[in-house]
């Protein structure tokens, strides 16, 4: 007896991007009120001058929410054909049961196959990875991949070293069949012995337990080595894998962790002055696994980059764990 196997697209290709930015703008001079800083610091240091938070009637549900609706309504596809829906976050403070499954039934979409992943910073090119799979071997047509986070919630606002870092936001894009290829190899790979690198202060069991909220804590230097070092090889392994050259690249976004490793990606990966590179750390801050959704959709909304480019897209995070691909611009 031989089991038929399921037959899809040869190829699959990012259709539309959407994204949800927060209400709340909060700069530099808000945060002082909490840490011994500046805003002269935080900016040179980061690149970042203010950053949004969720407002009173907003949370990671509603921004996901938004992120997916305008995915979907840019790329004219009936929800009908979505069969998979993806999110990716760590702000989803509930273990069970998975949020994906109401932003499914929410956006319209009947007995779609939805799941959560978390990756942290690096979620949506792991989800991306996912996306494409499914589309290529057949077991989805069309596939809603959602990146939001409300990391605001979990900030220590009296550590000096991450108080001004995080944003909320969330993006989206629906990624379906092309007859050409639109997303590349992903490279990608963790590393748990790193695992306390970036970390949770302590676990929801022992919140309960006395009452506080657990925060993010980071060790900044050793995160800043790890990702001008092992994450620039990695991002030079995806074009590789892509078949493209340094010179052949249109657009760079980067997960939106901190200017100075941007800076230094640039610099290892050699790319050309013309290569359009997204810098919305500046007025997002970081976003965890939303920053590259977000960000491509706000170059493309610019005018910066447009639809056919080629970028090269990387995440790294909490893990510690990364992942990278080169896909065309939507």
């Amino acid at each position: 007896m031989t089991l038929k196997a399921s037959v899809g697209s040869p190829f699959a290709r990012i259709l539309s991007v959407g994204a949800a930015t927060p209400s709340r703008v909060i700069d530099n001079e808000y945060l002082l009120q909490y840490i011994d800083s500046s805003d002269e610091w935080i900016t040179q240091r980061t690149g970042i001058r203010e950053r949004r938070w969720i407002g009173e009637d907003e949370d990671i549900k509603t921004l996901s929410l938004t992120a997916g609706r305008q995915a979907i309504e840019r790329a004219g596809v009936d929800v009908a054909e979505i069969d998979a829906v993806i999110l990716s976050t760590i702000s989803h403070y509930h273990q069970t049961p998975a949020l994906a499954p109401q932003l499914a039934t929410e956006l319209g979409l009947t007995d779609a196959a939805a799941f959560d992943i978390s990756a942290a910073c690096a979620g949506f090119s792991y989800g991306l990875a996912q996306a494409e799979a499914l589309v290529r071997s057949g077991q989805a047509r069309y596939v809603l991949l959602i990146a939001g986070e409300t990391i605001s919630e979990i900030t220590d606002l009296t550590d000096r070293g991450t108080a001004f870092l995080f944003g909320d936001g969330a993006g989206a894009v629906l990624v379906g069949p092309s007859e050409t290829n639109g997303i590349g190899p992903v490279v990608w790979g963790s590393d748990g012995s790193q695992a306390g690198v970036i970390w949770q202060t302590k676990s929801w069991q022992d919140a309960v337990a006395d009452g506080t909220w657990p925060k993010l804590g980071m060790d900044g230097r050793a995160v800043f080595k790890w990702a001008t070092g092992f994450i620039a090889q990695a991002a030079k392994k995806a074009l590789e894998e892509a078949g493209i050259t340094a010179d052949q690249l249109d657009v760079f976004i980067p997960h939106q962790a901190n200017n100075r490793i941007t800076d230094t990606l640039l610099r290892y990966l050699k790319l050309p002055e013309n290569v359009v590179v997204a810098r919305t750390i500046q007025t997002l801050g970081n976003n965890s696994a939303a920053t590259i959704p977000m960000a491509m959709d706000a170059l493309l909304a610019s005018g910066e980059a447009k639809s056919g480019q080629t970028a090269l897209i990387i995440g790294f995070g909490a893990g510690l764990v990364y992942a990278g691909q080169v896909i065309t611009l939507p």
